[in-house]
């Protein structure tokens, strides 16, 4: 049971807790302060630092924290704990974090009896009465006499196996990889067969229970309108074609799972590969899990520090000790995230929804208590960030009420679910970025700061949140006597830091006059250095991390995330090549226009080759000079400058193209540009202004799509919200959930005091979500914008924030610019490039052609890079009312008309074998759970 995001736990409905939702009842009114010999004491037992502090490291405490739930507020727990962690349920709630009933019913937060009326999302299989051993057989328990690099490599089972297709009824031959079993002659229970006909209907006998049986559904009958398992909902989806109109009627051909239709085997209604080209939903194109998948668990962070001279058991039957040990600190566990990408080979390279299962970060502390090196990412060894994806079964299959929708997975006629299918194609929503105990910031000619804002232990509370009352009681109190005052930061001189952003070891600025400069950042978290953050570890003569040019205003980077393109890759691990663009770093400079340098050399793991150069110098007959801002979505670049918007094609890194540009009258004296999926967010002169990039080298302005502000700087997009530094008025909190109608949903200024906001970045920790503000002459304001406490929906997707300024750390000069956080759920960029390590051989996030698919009809439309842009493809959620379906907004949708089938025949003969057991007699199917 050692992960929340496996196997056992989301098919009981539970993942992990977050240690801060309803953590008043966690944490003891006394602050602990664990000494080392307690906290290795603990460990033993729990290993999250966190426990030590908090009262679930008592053994007798957690053996009865469910009986907590009748005083719980915002979740339940489980009734159960594994290696003492703590695990919460999981409920269905809409995109702004409402509870819901099974028919979408709002249940109100304030309701008694929420959590009775709302739905937990454990796996229909469980409500059925099944056990894992009902689904997984010998070979899947005892193996097959092979080794297999993960658990779902050595399953013999498939959803098609029990429930067939819209083809025809399964087998009962199983057809997963690790071996086929006859389940109809070679399956029994200890009360008779496991799998028994009666006419068309299938039924199974609980392996656990003599008196438990059940029907499965045949996927067959469910869309078969004659049948008494038809439902509308299901033919829909499984027989809809690729026109996204058309369906119902005649199924023809089998498709041939994992066999891709070849170009001459296109025609002729009896090739197997017919409805994989021509179903929109075919099983051979995708699994069955992507429509029955009611939530997937993701770890967007664990931070594992390492301590030395400490003697420590490892707690191996050897009884070896140790002088290292390691906590192991999950930080931000949600449920809210539904990704898709390509599974690995053995599963067919299918389509498969994919999970978040391994983000850390290390640190590493040595016996002096030295800080050797402090939350840093980690690689892959071929080159992809560590931060690692995988696809997943993540064992919450759905049914009625639960399944997704049309809008989970293509783009709403409301146009309402942008962030969302940013999420679903993996391109991140900068909601869940991590910052670590750091956050350093801009401060012009006055240089930078890094300023320390969280707890440097675990939980990793940022000072003056929530959590940090609950973890901290006595931390706060002083914080709070103080005036809410961070104290400690390293400072660095600079010439004029117009822009900053962290990326591993080393923080990348556009310093002015001064070009651009890379720092090394290696060190500032370890005492024994009296320099923490230099501009060259050895000697200028031996590393020179700095490019000259006239005025540099901004930093384009690829990702924070830290890739080595130059790194070998070994064929048999079916890894994709990691795009050239990510050695580059662009600036934005307002004579030069832009300049780039291959900063590869900074992730080698070679400290002899730092020497950074001019590589790239780019400005077409003038059109970039007054560069104010540059950011990269995919191998593309969106540039301000006072005449508009330019978008630069660096496919080849080293030869930029202009290929697209607005430099019309919507747009006056563009400040700063943002990128989700299909729109870029502009602020101006007026305010914040939306364009349409849906092709991308075509910014097409939006009329109506602008929210007049007074002095807009800088702006962050996370989910369906727009933050905008706004100047004296503090910090704009704009609605951009339907990106054409943005309206302003809040001003804060924290009763004035924000009152020079000039930059925004967002990022989370544990269950709350923070907004680090550059507040000019005031510094550093930390913003807390969703937490337990204060947003009962904060479970949510993206529910409304309730803005709290909770600490300040008054810089040196005016703070201008902050760092963006670790892109933590950005597996791909907006033109295909992978960023981080797949965890199974041959997986992948979509390429770009396969992600257009989801939202584009095949067409015409000639754009500068030779792809042909199509019409948008739009569609509205369907409901299912007396046997007949249409959309939510009421539109009929009628299939193809299903010609009368055939007496339906027993797909199996009767047993002709006595069974190894004489099965005891069997009931009628026990009737419908209420």
């Amino acid at each position: 049971m050692h992960q929340g995001n496996l196997f056992v736990n989301p098919y009981l409905g539970y993942t992990w807790w977050d240690q801060e939702t309803d953590g008043e009842f966690m944490y003891p009114k006394q602050q602990r302060n664990p000494t080392d010999d307690e906290l290795v004491i603990e460990t033993q037992s729990n290993p999250e630092a966190a426990a030590a502090k908090g009262l679930w490291g008592d053994k007798e405490f957690l053996d009865k924290v469910s009986e907590l739930n009748p005083k719980l507020k915002h979740t339940q727990f489980a009734d159960y704990h594994g290696h003492g962690w703590v695990f919460r349920a999981i409920f269905k709630h809409d995109r702004k974090g409402n509870l819901l009933d099974l028919l979408d019913n709002k249940i109100p937060h304030d309701d008694p009896q929420k959590f009775a009326k709302a739905v937990h999302l454990k796996d229909v299989h469980l409500a059925r009465g099944m056990q894992c051993a009902d689904c997984h057989f010998e070979k899947d328990v005892h193996g097959n006499g092979q080794l297999y690099g993960e658990p779902r490599n050595a399953t013999t089972i498939n959803c098609i196996d029990c429930h067939g297709t819209i083809n025809q009824r399964p087998t009962l031959i199983t057809s997963g990889n690790a071996g086929q079993v006859d389940l109809a002659n070679n399956s029994n229970t200890p009360w008779g067969p496991r799998f028994v006909w009666e006419g068309a209907r299938l039924y199974q006998q609980s392996v656990m229970s003599p008196d438990t049986r059940w029907e499965i559904p045949q996927t067959i009958d469910t869309i078969d309108p004659l049948s008494s398992h038809y439902n509308p909902k299901s033919a829909y989806a499984k027989t809809l074609h690729r026109d996204g109109k058309t369906w119902g009627g005649v199924v023809a051909g089998i498709a041939d799972p994992g066999r891709a239709a070849t170009p001459d085997t296109k025609t002729g209604i009896n090739d197997r590969g017919y409805n994989r080209i021509t179903l929109a939903h075919d099983n051979s194109a995708m699994d069955c899990q992507i429509c029955h998948t009611s939530w997937a668990t993701s770890c967007f962070g664990c931070h594992l520090p390492m301590k030395a001279n400490q003697r420590v058991p490892q707690n191996k039957f050897e009884g070896v000790t140790d002088r290292n040990y390691t906590t192991y600190n999950p930080q931000v566990v949600r449920d809210d995230v539904f990704m898709l990408g390509i599974d690995g080979t053995v599963k067919k390279n299918r389509m498969a929804v994919l999970r978040s299962s391994s983000a850390v970060v290390v640190s590493s502390q040595n016996a002096n208590r030295e800080w050797v090196y402090s939350q840093a990412q980690t690689f892959s060894a071929e080159g992809y960030s560590g931060q690692a994806f995988n696809p997943h079964f993540p064992h919450t299959t759905s049914s009625v009420g639960t399944t997704k929708n049309c809008t989970d997975c293509h783009l709403s006629k409301n146009n309402d679910n942008n962030a969302w299918m940013t999420q679903l194609l993996g391109f991140g929503t900068g909601t869940v970025n991590f910052f670590g105990r750091y956050s350093y910031v801009g401060a012009g000619k006055d240089g930078f700061h890094a300023v320390i804002w969280t707890e440097p232990d675990e939980p990793q509370a940022a000072i003056g949140s929530h959590l940090h009352q609950l973890a901290y009681p006595d931390n706060y109190r002083k914080h709070l006597e103080a005036g809410s005052i961070l104290k400690e930061a390293h400072e660095h001189s600079g010439h004029d830091i117009q822009d900053i952003v962290l990326r591993g070891e080393y923080l990348y600025t556009a310093n002015g006059p001064g070009g651009f400069e890379v720092f090394d950042v290696a060190n500032i978290d370890q005492k024994g250095f009296s320099e923490r953050i230099v501009s060259a570890p050895v000697s200028p003569l031996g590393q020179r991390t700095r490019v000259n040019t006239k005025y540099a205003t901004s930093i384009a980077i690829p990702s924070t995330l830290a890739l080595d393109p130059a790194r070998v890759r070994r064929p048999e691990n079916e890894e994709q090549p990691i795009d050239m663009f990510y050695a580059f770093v662009y600036v934005s400079d307002r004579e030069e226009g832009l300049v780039g340098s291959n900063v590869a050399t900074l992730v080698d793991g070679n400290p002899d080759n730092n020497f950074l150069k001019r590589d790239v110098t780019y400005n077409p007959d003038g059109a970039l000079t007054g560069a104010s801002f540059v950011t990269a979505a995919g191998h593309r670049l969106y540039l301000t400058t006072p005449r508009g918007l330019f978008v630069i094609d660096c496919t080849d890194p080293m030869h930029p193209q202009l290929a697209g540009q607005y430099i019309g009258n919507f747009l006056r004296n563009p400040h700063c540009v943002a990128i989700q999926f299909r729109y870029a967010f502009v602020t101006d002169d007026d305010g914040l202004k939306v364009l349409d990039i849906t092709d991308p080298y075509r910014p097409t302005p939006i009329s109506g799509a602008v929210v007049r502000l007074g002095k807009p700087g800088r702006l962050y997009v996370a989910r369906t919200y727009a933050y905008v530094a706004n100047g004296p008025e503090g910090l704009a909190i704009i609605d951009v959930e339907n990106p054409e109608r943005p309206r302003l949903d809040q001003m804060f200024n924290a009763g004035g005091l924000l009152n020079d906001a000039r930059a925004v970045q967002v990022g989370s920790v544990s269950a709350s979500q923070f907004a680090l503000v550059a507040d000019g002459r005031n510094g550093l304001r930390v913003v807390q914008l969703i937490s337990p406490d204060t947003v009962p929906g904060a479970q949510g997707f993206s529910p409304r924030p309730n803005p709290k300024l909770i600490a300040t750390y008054p810089t040196k000069g005016e703070a201008i610019a902050v760092s963006r956080g670790l892109e933590r759920d950005r597996v791909v960029d907006e033109t295909g490039g992978q960023t981080v390590v797949f965890g199974r051989r041959g997986a992948r996030p979509f390429h770009l052609d396969e992600m257009e698919k989801f939202f584009l009809h095949s067409g015409s439309v000639d754009s500068k890079d030779g792809r042909r842009w199509g019409s948008l493809y739009r569609v509205e959620d369907v409901m299912a009312r007396n046997g007949k379906l249409m959309t939510k907004s009421g539109v009929l949708l009628s299939p193809l008309p299903t010609p009368v089938p055939q007496t339906p025949v027993s797909p199996t003969p009767p047993l002709d074998y006595a069974p190894d057991i004489e099965p005891s007699p069997i009931e009628s199917p026990s009737p419908p759970r209420q």
